[in-house]
């Protein structure tokens, strides 16, 4: 909550990128994890299918790790921490548990999130998948479809617990708080 954190995310919140070779040369401050993946995908070129369906079909991917899952996954958190076993809080667990249960399904016909590519919507949903494993893993259980996908996400190099500390790059600064 300093003033020079406040001045890149009023909210105070992170994720806040900076990347110094913004667009047109200037630095661009970015917040919000599901802008940030979007702008860091088109910049780069990568994880973001080229065929206007399999696009529109990672952008469904992506809005239901970030819409329905993660805040969901909040507000269960955040119920079990002031009443464990009330109702509201197995309410919030049976809803995450059912988001998962529908990733599932998707995912015994797929390999990945949107389709047979590894795109934004998978890094997303995995940020949920990886705190409901840590926190609730029992919501999980018996997902082998979600379990293979995630084994294979976890696998991936930058997604090892190693590579999930601060990083700098030439173009991009990231922050802890």
């Amino acid at each position: 909550k300093t003033p020079q954190f406040l001045a890149m995310n009023p909210n105070g919140q992170i994720p806040v990128i900076v990347d110094r070779d913004g667009p047109g040369g200037k630095p661009l401050t970015l917040s919000q994890s599901t802008a940030i993946l979007i702008y860091a995908a088109e910049k780069s070129g990568k994880f973001l299918p080229k065929d206007p369906a399999a696009r529109a079909a990672m952008l469904q991917a992506l809005m239901s790790a970030s819409t329905d899952v993660t805040p969901v996954f909040g507000a269960y958190f955040g119920a079990k921490n002031k009443e464990p076993n009330s109702p509201i809080t197995q309410m919030f667990k049976d809803r995450v548990r059912g988001f998962f249960k529908v990733w599932d399904d998707k995912l015994a016909k797929r390999k990945y999130a949107a389709g047979d590519e590894v795109t934004i919507a998978d890094f997303s949903l995995y940020a949920g998948y990886a705190r409901v494993k840590g926190v609730v893993p029992e919501v999980l259980e018996g997902l082998a479809n979600v379990g293979r996908w995630g084994q294979a996400m976890a696998a991936r190099p930058a997604i090892r617990p190693t590579a999930c500390q601060a990083i700098e790059t030439p173009s991009f600064e990231t922050y802890r708080i």
